[in-house]
């Protein structure tokens, strides 16, 4: 639909009336089952003790089609429909259609509000104890087999993250624990460049194994889970001036 659209307003000047109609969820289904020039039911509109009463009766052939759900379509779907009629209440509610081609048209203003509502009956029990069975139904379920399943399901073809890994692990070889001070060393030297670090690129700079070097980072580090700088490391305020062995000697000989 485009943002600029031009709506037909003539239904204003034919001051069309138009009901505003809530059905059953069931009825519109039996509706959608209709041939396209197909007859839905009939409206009939009558008085009792000087009130109107409106009762809408759906087509026996789409009675007899059975609900939605029934599998052996012995169900019968209740046809006679009373209104139970509202009041608009001051709102000013308006119909609109929308054709094939996005053009929107004003059907009418909305006159009176209805309530379409099944006459409780034996159908319409039966109908309510079938809908009750099928939302409880659950979603899952496990199921014995009477045999194992022996096919197996092999890739066929390699992923290009699979194959990138497997040409890095050949060219790098294993990850071998280095002595626990050069580890350090280098840990420190890193962070004296940048404050925070994420574990793959302590990884990528100490050449160790994960495992390994989060024992380190659990010791000399602080894990930051949330804010800025979530899912990175950073030193403890303790070790944040650290001076390797070899810086040491050299400001001592100095």
């Amino acid at each position: 639909m485009s943002d600029k659209m031009e709506v037909n307003l003539s239904g204003v000047k034919q001051s069309k009336g138009v009901w505003l109609v809530k059905v059953p969820k069931y009825l519109s289904q039996q509706w959608d089952k209709a041939t396209e020039r197909g007859e839905v039911g009939k409206i009939t509109i009558g008085k009792k003790q000087d009130k109107t009463e409106v009762c809408f009766s759906l087509n026996a052939e789409l009675s007899a089609l059975g609900a939605v759900g029934e599998k052996d379509g012995t169900l019968q779907v209740p046809r006679d429909h009373p209104f139970t009629m509202h009041t608009v209440g001051g709102q000013t509610m308006a119909v609109f259609s929308q054709s094939d081609t996005d053009e929107i048209s004003l059907e009418g203003m909305v006159v009176h509000r209805a309530e379409c509502r099944p006459v409780v009956n034996d159908s319409y029990m039966k109908l309510k104890k079938l809908q009750i069975e099928e939302s409880t139904k659950p979603q899952r379920f496990s199921q014995q087999l009477e045999r194992a399943i022996t096919t197996v399901f092999k890739p066929v073809a390699n992923h290009d993250f699979n194959v990138e890994y497997e040409k890095k692990k050949k060219s790098e070889g294993k990850m071998v624990r280095a002595e626990r001070q050069v580890v350090l060393d280098m840990l420190f030297s890193a962070f004296e460049k940048h404050q925070y670090y994420n574990i793959k690129d302590l990884v990528d700079i100490t050449r160790q194994p994960v495992t390994y070097l989060k024992e380190i980072m659990r010791e000399i580090g602080t894990y930051n889970s949330k804010g800025a700088h979530k899912s990175t490391w950073e030193l403890k305020p303790e070790y944040r001036h650290y001076q390797s062995a070899e810086e040491e000697e050299e400001m001592q000989t100095a």
